[in-house]
């Protein structure tokens, strides 16, 4: 991989698609390698956009609208994007992040019903000209994924208020995510999701290995 820049990996998928552990297993597997990995997420890390992850998944901002959620999405990805992924690909860290900006086409877009035109421009100003090296989408069935969720639940985890919405809902994102996939082939891989874990984290690493050595080229945001 090169000196010079790092990689940057997002993970997309609807609820209960196994994105966080797929991530840990991916970086220990890349640190075994002895590459430099950090795990992050979104809504979050960062200061300012943790500041702001309590409030929307708490469902704090629900009342104001789907708007303003997607605006507070939007700056917290911005503030993240600035202050921790730009600066650890500069220094040729790998970035592993859980969810980035084709959320926001997914959740507020397709399901929010919010106008397209309206989430590309909130795009654009959010990652400032910075698009992921490739986009591994998870996919398992709407109902499968919310069975993992609620086992989660019963097991102490609190549902956020995506994970409480009804499973139409649910499977019209899984349809968006695919159609994204579709759309921008390039970026994008489909990892079947509603596999065994092992044969899940076999065919993220089949993906993700080929690009050590040769980073895909940083694309710019659709205009």
């Amino acid at each position: 991989m090169s000196d010079k820049r790092g990689l940057f990996i997002t993970f997309e998928g609807g609820e209960g698609a196994g994105k966080s552990t797929q991530i840990r297993m991916l970086a220990e597997q890349l640190r075994e390698r002895g590459l430099e990995v950090i795990i992050t997420r979104e809504p979050g890390g960062s200061t300012g956009a943790e500041a702001v992850r309590h409030v929307l998944l708490s469902g704090a901002a629900e009342s104001f609208g789907v708007r303003m959620e997607a605006i507070l999405f939007a700056a917290a990805r911005n503030d993240h994007v600035e202050e921790v992924i730009r600066p650890a690909l500069e220094k040729g860290t790998v970035v592993l992040c859980d969810r980035f900006l084709d959320s926001s086409r997914v959740y507020q877009g397709t399901t929010g019903n919010l106008e397209p035109d309206f989430i590309e421009t909130l795009q654009r100003i959010a990652v400032n000209g910075f698009m992921p090296d490739v986009t591994l989408i998870f996919d398992i069935p709407a109902a499968a994924g919310l069975a993992r969720a609620r086992k989660r639940a019963d097991e102490g985890a609190v549902p956020d208020r995506f994970e409480k919405e009804e499973l139409e809902t649910h499977e019209k994102r899984r349809e968006a995510y695919l159609d994204i996939a579709l759309a921008d082939p390039r970026r994008c891989r489909v990892i079947n999701a509603d596999q065994p874990l092992k044969q899940v984290a076999e065919d993220v690493w089949a993906m993700v290995e080929p690009l050590l050595n040769k980073p895909a080229p940083q694309k710019q945001a659709s205009q």
